[in-house]
């Protein structure tokens, strides 16, 4: 029987994107902020978002960097990092140029002290398996993220998943996106699309159309998910307000996955670390579009040790609502939702250091 999990309560920057691109809080403040606000301990950062020049990060900065996360009593958890194979206006990477990009930036995950580099799925199979020897040297584990409109069952994740077994690299896994695995389009979108101007019978049927596709379950290959893009387009031109199309098209199929929660389950041994994922928290205290308890209380469950990041991804279009108070809602909503399981978050530094040590070093082996 597998003991309950104890996941590790952390965020990543991202979720404070608007504060940070608005000059309220630079990197330091944001990370004192987040240890003074109790959002950790786990802290996730994005690298090329944050750190200037990066990859290259000098040992002078890396210095200044660890030591302000010691002294905050913060716990790295992961540097999320970039496989842009588009880099070049007339050309894709070579499979050599795309390892040789990655490798620059695991090591500077390995030289800032992160344990865990978030990679994306535009990395393959044979991709994945060619960076082991560079995850190997730097003692970096490579969680892929799994995100909306890809799923845990998705073919392309399935062939990632049946790749590690056959390698067996305790340094191969994933990064479960909870975005893939939502139950409604965000409240807060659809407020932010009012205040743009689309009408009330829009706003309707775009939700009516994403429930739809939800009773369906996720698309099953990219075709369909190109159509389901095309539906949300030609949605906004019945309307009368084609404007709205494209952004109803990446955020209707891009933000919302409507995979079900157990869909995780095929990957789960597999999984190094967890984007928290979410919009916004109602009235109630709640989040009405992605099934926060359950999720929380299917890791637990599957005795699922590693940490949390809550991401809050509402940033985007809400700009009359602090993220800071919205962070600390939802953490409520873990915190409460774990106990519910008959476990907890784990919010205390040491604890979560060691666990988090634990839990790499077990392997994503099933």
């Amino acid at each position: 029987m597998t003991s309950l999990g104890a996941p590790i309560q952390g965020v990543t920057l991202y979720s404070f994107t608007r504060a940070f691109h608005g000059r309220e809080h630079d990197l330091e403040s944001l990370i004192r902020k987040t240890a003074a606000d109790g959002f950790g301990p786990g802290l996730e950062i994005i690298g090329f978002s944050s750190f200037r020049g990066f990859p290259d990060v000098d040992d002078r900065f890396a210095g200044w960097f660890r030591d302000l996360v010691a002294e905050t009593g913060l716990v790295q958890t992961s540097l999320a990092i970039n496989a842009d194979i588009g880099i070049h206006r007339d050309r894709l990477l070579t499979q050599d140029e795309l390892i040789e990009y990655m490798r620059r930036q695991i090591e500077a995950a390995a030289t800032l002290g992160f344990p865990i580099a978030r990679v994306q799925i535009s990395l393959t199979p044979d991709s994945m398996e060619a960076l082991v020897p560079v995850a190997e040297r730097y003692g970096v584990t490579l969680a892929l993220e799994v995100h909306a409109d890809q799923y845990a069952s998705h073919p392309r994740i399935l062939a990632l998943r049946d790749r590690y077994e056959q390698i067996g690299s305790p340094l191969l896994g994933f990064t479960a996106d909870w975005g893939a695995t939502t139950v409604g389009f965000a409240p807060s979108l659809v407020e932010a699309y009012r205040r743009r101007g689309a009408s009330e019978e829009l706003l309707a049927a775009l939700v009516d159309l994403w429930q739809e596709f939800h009773r369906q379950g996720p698309p099953a290959d990219q075709a369909e998910h190109g159509q389901r893009f095309g539906r949300f387009i030609a949605l906004a031109g019945q309307h009368g307000q084609p404007q709205f199309g494209i952004d109803f098209g990446i955020n209707g199929t891009g933000l919302f996955g409507p995979a079900s929660v157990d869909d995780w389950l095929e990957i789960m041994p597999w999984i190094r670390h967890v984007h928290g994922k979410f919009f916004g928290i109602d009235e109630s205290g709640e989040e009405p579009s992605v099934p926060v308890r359950d999720l929380v209380r299917l890791l637990v469950e599957q005795g699922y040790t590693g940490a949390i990041s809550s991401e809050y991804e509402g940033w985007h279009w809400n700009h009359w609502q602090s993220p800071f108070d919205i962070i600390a809602a939802e953490q409520a909503v873990q915190r409460s939702a774990a106990e519910a399981a008959g476990s907890r978050m784990v919010t205390d530094a040491g604890e979560a250091r060691r666990q988090l040590a634990a839990h790499l070093g077990a392997g994503a082996r099933a």
